[in-house]
């Protein structure tokens, strides 16, 4: 049967492989996330050592890269609007190049936690720039995968900043203070993150502007050919470019005071956009992928047994993403939300219970063989229900949940919350677990029980819809 459908007819159908390609490459700012963030993880004990520093000022160092991303995330959204998505990628490049050399160098540990400070902000703008405009350049039907690419991204940098550190710590003899042509294995770790900073520059600087950019900024007859060019040729570009326009009720830039409400100081969607990327902090997941080396050496394990755990939890972490964006189109955010609630409560109960049996000889800690087991296990367990819920959903209603003149503001609020509750719980985990560690993470867990109640009442679906329709 032969169509007479017109071509205004007919469904656009989105040149996927072109749109993939744009929000990968905008999705590298995951990566560099994934792996500025967790590559800390196995440094920790060479800075420990070569600086001889203690707890309190290994927690400094850690968390207040953290301060970092808070204060990145809460200015990308500004200079998005103001200069365009693709300079700001290209920004937070040229950061994540600075700091990782910096870090690679350091002469003192003051002097490191500047450099990390720096990767921090890189990071804190990647965390908001790269769902921002992957939602802005993704076709509705595609969205919430195309937006998962951030995570995925996230995570698999991660995992590979895990793997490159076990790689060059056994190159260099095994130990994170052995050495490679006369650099500790921990600087070198630090300073990897230079080769994915340079190839993220390079991809910011081939990929098309935001059209949502493009029209605010009265650029109409760009944004239509990059409509057409990720929309596919049979897109109504002149009607796209009129239902953004409108969407964006001002011609004027959005600023933070747009987010003023009379009645709660912030509109309710903000405060669950704000109270959902607190929750996903306070489950403590940000403690896996900091200090997981040095936990699981707490309790046990010798060095490279501890890093290849960490390993072997950031490739579950890939797995779950996986499924999140198999799913995440098909069943919904909220779904996914509740679902991961109820998985990682239920992990966070059981390590609980494992780290209440932790015994001590001396200066030596260790598991018994069922509560080690159970501890291992529940670890990979709640690293796999974040990464199918709270860790792909979040980036992904983020960018769907908030009004064009709210959208870039709130995203870089919440994100910046983000990132304090991030450093929070960094900065505790370290007195927290020498305290009492089981008890820590029945904290943990309590949050993520409240986090299924906080999603049932104030989250919304947004499934399937344009943004303009959200």
């Amino acid at each position: 049967m032969v169509s007479h459908l017109t071509a205004e007819q007919r469904p656009a159908k989105p040149p996927l492989a072109k749109v993939l390609f744009v929000s990968a490459s905008a999705a590298m700012s995951g990566f560099l996330f994934g792996y500025d963030t967790a590559v800390i993880n196995g440094a920790v004990p060479g800075i420990r050592g070569h600086f001889a520093i203690g707890d309190v000022a290994v927690g400094a160092i850690v968390s207040t890269a953290l301060l970092g991303c808070a204060a990145g995330a809460m200015g990308a959204g500004r200079l998005a609007e103001q200069f365009g998505r693709r300079t700001v990628m290209r920004v937070a490049a040229i950061l994540f190049l600075v700091s990782a050399l910096g870090s690679m160098f350091p002469f003192s540990p003051w002097l490191l936690a500047l450099w990390r400070v720096i990767g921090g902000t890189a990071i804190g703008v990647a965390s908001v720039i790269g769902p921002l405009y992957i939602a802005e350049v993704s076709p509705p039907a595609y969205r919430g995968r195309l937006s998962s690419l951030q995570q995925l991204a996230i995570v698999v940098g991660i995992a590979v900043s895990q793997l490159v550190n076990y790689l060059i710590a056994d190159a260099a003899g095994g130990g994170v203070r052995d050495t490679i042509a006369g650099l500790e294995a921990w600087q070198w770790m630090l300073g990897a993150c230079a080769v994915p900073a340079l190839v993220y520059f390079l991809l910011a600087s081939t990929i098309p502007e935001s059209p949502r950019y493009l029209v605010a900024n009265g650029q109409d007859d760009q944004a239509r050919a990059v409509f057409a060019e990720l929309e596919g040729p049979d897109v109504d570009a002149e009607a796209r470019v009129a239902e953004v326009r409108a969407a964006l009720v001002a011609d004027r830039k959005p600023r933070f005071t747009d987010l003023l409400d009379r009645r709660s100081l912030l509109p309710v969607v903000v405060w669950v956009g704000v109270g959902m990327a607190v929750f996903q902090q306070l489950v403590g997941i940000n403690v896996v992928f900091y200090y997981s080396a040095t936990l699981w050496q707490s309790v046990g394990a010798d060095q490279a047994d501890s890093l290849l755990r960490s390993f072997s939890t950031a490739v579950i972490n890939i797995v779950g993403t996986f499924v999140a964006i198999a799913l995440i189109d098909r069943i919904g955010r909220k779904a996914l939300l509740l679902a991961g609630s109820v998985g990682m409560a239920l992990a966070l109960g059981a390590e609980a219970w494992a780290f209440s049996h932790l015994q001590r000889q001396g200066e030596h800690a260790f598991l018994p063989h069922d509560a080690g087991l159970t501890a291992l296990v529940a670890a990979h367990v709640f690293v796999f229900f974040f990464a199918l819920s709270w860790g792909v959903v979040l980036w992904v209603i983020l960018g769907e949940m908030f009004p064009a003149r709210l959208r870039a503001a709130a995203i870089s609020l919440s994100t910046a919350f983000n990132w304090l509750a991030n450093w929070l719980i960094t900065v505790s985990f370290p007195s927290l677990s020498t305290w009492n560690l089981s008890l820590t993470y029945v904290g943990y867990a309590l949050f993520a029980a409240i986090s299924f109640f906080f999603v049932q009442f104030l989250v919304r679906e947004t499934k399937g819809k344009t943004l303009e329709e959200v």
